[in-house]
């Protein structure tokens, strides 16, 4: 039985941490009650706690628990333990770590959509409201590129990465006190540089949060041009905002809040590729055409910089939909640019006597403004 022991209770901390899953995602509106604002409470904490590190601590951790498991293979041969024994306990590691993952940040996968949190009606939409969203992203992104400083090569040139990452804060501030969105009220300490950056750049990794430590980190290497877009991004899944979509709309939504030219610029560019292959992808000839009519107006310095993130993604599948995160872009975009244009801001005052306002016919002794004037 002893050597079974070390499975039973992988078993059993598996199965629990399974149930906990399952319940999270059958009573996801209850899990979306409680469970972020407390587990934003938890991040903020192991934040404060690991930020003073230049490092990510969950890499060097990873690192240690390589090491130790190794060690103990070498142990186990020496020593004769027996490896039917041994893997039940390796096991038991693994399972804590899934169960404490689970615990402090992976229900928030079950949480409700940022549509809920921002107010954020979220409806189907025409193919032009479509191309109207994607125009009004391009000519952003037209205007800001032509404004950012660039090198001799056509690149943008952005602050120092250290200097980025205290900017990314502000737009989460406005965001909070201004808009009054509570989901953004976590930590804004500023992300650490992704270790092992030749290893993500290869696989196309533009950052990583993990939840066990609080760090939100970002790929050093990747394009200037959407380092602000990847830290608001990170910033965002620290602050449990963990669905993929949404956090890349929350990432438009912090880079669009910040007063900062490259974070307003890097923003626009992603709404703007969201939309645009978005709109290309729908596959329908009047869809293929306004992709490519809208895309022929986007001036030289913005195709250059989609060309770069493109080259630095090129051959390899994203985790984010682009029709999805399209869906929350295009949705903002007609409640608050076009609904509000549409809007008379200036009110009409109401006079009874106006009969383009009412209908006077029937009401006896009746008379015009002009009939009054002159009697």
């Amino acid at each position: 039985m002893k050597y079974w022991r070390g499975y039973l209770i992988a078993a059993i901390i598996a199965a629990i941490t399974h149930v906990i899953k399952k319940l999270a995602a059958t009573y996801s509106d209850l899990v979306d009650m409680v469970y972020p604002y407390l587990t934003r409470t938890v991040q903020s904490f192991l934040a404060e706690w690991s930020g003073g590190l230049d490092f990510c601590v969950w890499q060097v951790a990873a690192v240690v628990l390589v090491l130790i498991a190794l060690v103990s293979v070498v142990l186990m041969i020496i020593l004769r333990w027996n490896p039917i024994q041994w893997l039940g306990w390796i096991l038991t590691g693994v399972a804590c770590i899934w169960f404490l993952y689970t615990g402090i940040y992976g229900l928030n996968y079950h949480a409700g959509p940022i549509a809920t949190d921002i107010r954020l009606i979220v409806t189907e939409y025409t193919l032009e409201e479509m191309e109207h969203a994607t125009i009004y992203y391009r000519d952003l992104a037209n205007n800001l590129a032509d404004q950012v400083q660039r090198d001799g090569s056509g690149d943008v040139i952005y602050p120092e990465f250290e200097v980025l990452a205290q900017q990314a804060g502000d737009g989460f501030q406005t965001l909070t006190y201004d808009y009054t969105y509570s989901i953004f009220a976590g930590s804004t300490l500023p992300v650490k540089k992704l270790g092992w950056a030749d290893w993500y750049t290869a696989k196309g990794v533009s950052g990583k949060t993990m939840g066990i430590t609080g760090e939100a980190a970002v790929n050093p290497d990747i394009p200037a041009v959407i380092m602000p877009y990847a830290m608001c991004r990170e910033m965002c899944h620290r602050m449990c905002i963990a669905n993929e979509e949404d956090s890349a709309f929350a990432a438009f939504l912090a880079g669009h809040a910040n007063s900062s030219k490259e974070f307003q610029y890097s923003a626009y560019l992603m709404a703007y590729r969201y939309c645009y292959n978005a709109l290309y992808d729908q596959g329908s000839a009047d869809a293929t055409t306004a992709a490519a009519r809208i895309d022929s107006e986007a001036n030289a310095n913005l195709k250059h910089d989609l060309k770069v993130y493109d080259s630095f993604c090129k051959g390899r599948t994203s985790d984010t939909s682009n029709s999805l995160v399209a869906d929350l872009l295009v949705s903002w975009h007609i409640q608050q640019v076009v609904i509000p244009s549409q809007t008379d801001e200036t009110e009409s005052v109401f006079d009874p006597y106006d009969e383009s306002q009412v209908d006077l016919s029937g009401i006896v002794n009746a008379k015009k403004p002009s009939e009054e004037s002159n009697g």
